[in-house]
């Protein structure tokens, strides 16, 4: 139950459960500021102005670099295949 809870996903992209820890809580902090600077951004619009864009844009090519598969697999905010609608 340990290994299936606290080791499994760690060891599946290759980290150590502390290393992958703190990479989590690094990219969980950095989306909560992101986050502020686009509430912030919504009140007043001239402040911010590119501030949550850049930090998705930075944390998705921090992701990329970090996961060699992880740019072989479908891209970022695709829908899966069952979600397509199709025409008959």
């Amino acid at each position: 139950m340990i290994d299936r809870y606290f080791l499994s996903h760690p060891r599946s992209v290759g980290e150590s459960y502390g290393e992958h820890a703190a990479t989590a809580a690094r990219f969980g902090f950095t989306m909560i500021l992101g986050g502020a600077a686009c509430v912030i951004h919504a009140v007043l619009p001239n402040l911010f102005t590119r501030t949550a864009s850049d930090t998705v844009k930075r944390l998705y090519g921090q992701m990329k670099a970090r996961q060699p598969a992880f740019s072989q697999e479908r891209p970022a905010f695709q829908q899966p295949e069952w979600q397509i609608e199709y025409e008959i």
